[in-house]
């Protein structure tokens, strides 16, 4: 997406004259509807017959502004219109209009729908996207109105997902998400939602059981709804069971686990790929990974850990949608460690910042250790750079893209992986070969003298093997903890 200029058509007073004395907005604030300009990624030229057989929806942007300056309302419509471009779409137009709170029938305030409906009209606009979650009141009234489908936020992102999601745990995540934010929002339009499924007593239509008040439409898909969003989540309850096998197996291994988190296009899987080769999709674009994955890191120093790439998190991402995810979103949960990217080049890093803590505390995953890591330090501003520094002193500075940083990172990453090893002296059997190559493989300051019955080792060695070690009887010292 190009990248879009702040500037607005309209005049703009100071934020702090525009509420007088009382601290209520001014009449002429609220009468204002705010358009946005260069929002637009209409292509120029859409002469090429191939382009208008497959046009794009059309979409006009619409935002309430509550809080905070206008560079910030600004700034939350131009991701509005980078998610509505990756949905697919074709955005022509973006207003915001001042209010304390949304017009809880319509959004906008009545008189502003109406001249959103105008800017519709002159478009050719086909769909209106809300920058917030809508009731299903307000969505019936802005329809009713504008004339065109109207969808909200909430909605939007959800759209991105279905159309990204690929493994089956992925798509059953999306879908149960879709109903739920669906189901209250079903809505009948004309006769054919509000029929009665039942017939009159004795009429010659609907034979024996269809007779009685029935069921109308509506209700009947309410009912499917709910029946498909009980089989979603019972597969992916299944799907979780191998999910936690998978989680259990690299645990009992004793090999730390580092899960990347971060805002959707801060480039995560980018960081994955060039921390382990592993080749993961990368793409300039919104949530382009939902499934995670997960590969194994070794360190300079011997060591290993398990790194895992997360779904992207952005601002108001929906309750549902966290819910829904929540399966995956354990593999943060459990992590030793979380690898918090930022993304550098962003005009506004620390609200990235602060979406993402909000969603980790939302899954209880706050108290994990963190560690910052700017990236994108190539193409950032220092002045950005050097505020970051100053707010996050421990951070790490990165490119992805051309590897600077990488080694540092890897430097503190094992620095603030937890070390809970045991102390131990055994005597492994050469019958036994199994065994000393994974205390090679997960022990540290191991020694070996191989003898005549086998192999004497001393090496310190996750809890889980030192347990297995003193059951199978190969013990010939007192373990000892180390920290």
């Amino acid at each position: 997406m190009k990248q879009l200029d702040p500037h607005v058509v309209a005049s703009v007073t100071d934020f702090n004259s525009m509420t007088n004395i009382s601290g209520d907005i001014d009449l002429e604030q609220r009468a204002g509807l705010r358009r946005v300009s260069n929002l637009s990624t209409e292509l120029e030229d859409i002469t090429e017959v191939e382009y208008r057989q497959v046009r794009l929806e059309r979409v006009v942007l619409a935002g309430v502004w509550t809080t905070g300056t206008v560079q910030d309302a600004e700034r939350s419509l131009r991701e509005l219109a980078q998610l509505a471009e990756t949905a697919g779409s074709t955005v022509v137009d973006g207003v915001i209009q001042r209010r304390e709170a949304p017009d809880p029938a319509t959004y906008l305030g009545s008189g502003k729908v109406k001249e959103l409906a105008a800017i519709v009209t002159s478009e050719h606009a086909d769909t209106v996207i809300c920058d917030g979650e809508l009731t299903p009141g307000q969505l019936r009234q802005l329809e009713s109105i504008v004339k065109v489908k109207v969808v909200d936020r909430t909605w939007l992102i959800l759209d991105i997902f279905a159309q990204h999601a690929r493994s089956r745990e992925g798509k059953a995540q999306v879908s149960l998400a879709q109903m739920q934010y669906l189901l209250p929002r079903l809505r009948g339009w004309g006769e054919s939602l509000s029929r009665q499924g039942g017939g009159r007593a004795g009429g010659a239509t609907g034979g024996v059981g269809t007779r009685g008040p029935g069921e109308t439409k509506i209700e009947t898909d309410r009912r499917r709804i709910r029946t498909q969003m009980a089989k979603l989540r019972k597969q992916l309850k299944e799907l979780e069971k191998t999910r936690i096998t998978q989680r259990q197996s690299r645990e009992q291994s004793g090999i730390a686990t580092v899960a990347l988190t971060g805002y959707t296009n801060a480039g995560k899987s980018s960081l994955l790929n060039a921390m382990t080769g592993a080749g993961v999709l990368v793409q300039d674009a919104l949530f382009a990974t939902l499934d995670p994955t997960v590969r194994k890191v070794h360190l300079p120093s011997g060591r290993e850990f398990t790194l895992a790439d997360t779904v992207g998190f952005v601002r108001h991402l929906p309750h549902d949608l966290v819910e829904a995810f929540r399966s995956t979103l354990t593999e943060v949960r459990h992590a030793d460690l979380i690898v918090h990217v930022v993304d550098g080049a962003d005009e506004d890093p620390f609200g990235q910042v602060s979406a993402v803590r909000e969603v980790l505390a939302e899954i209880h995953a706050q108290a994990i250790p963190e560690l910052i890591v700017v990236n994108k330090t190539d193409i950032a501003d220092p002045v950005t750079l050097a505020a970051l520094v100053t707010n996050f002193p421990d951070c790490i500075m990165v490119s992805a893209q051309t590897g600077s940083g990488i080694p540092e990172l890897l430097t503190a990453i094992e620095i603030r992986l937890p070390r809970h090893k045991v102390h131990v002296n055994v005597c492994v059997p050469y019958s036994h070969g199994e065994i000393l190559a994974r205390i090679h493989q997960v022990g540290e300051n191991v020694s070996a003298v191989h003898g005549e019955s086998g192999s004497v080792v001393t090496a310190d060695v996750p809890a889980n093997l030192a347990a297995e070690l003193r059951s199978l009887d190969f013990m010939t010292g007192d373990l000892v903890e180390r920290s």
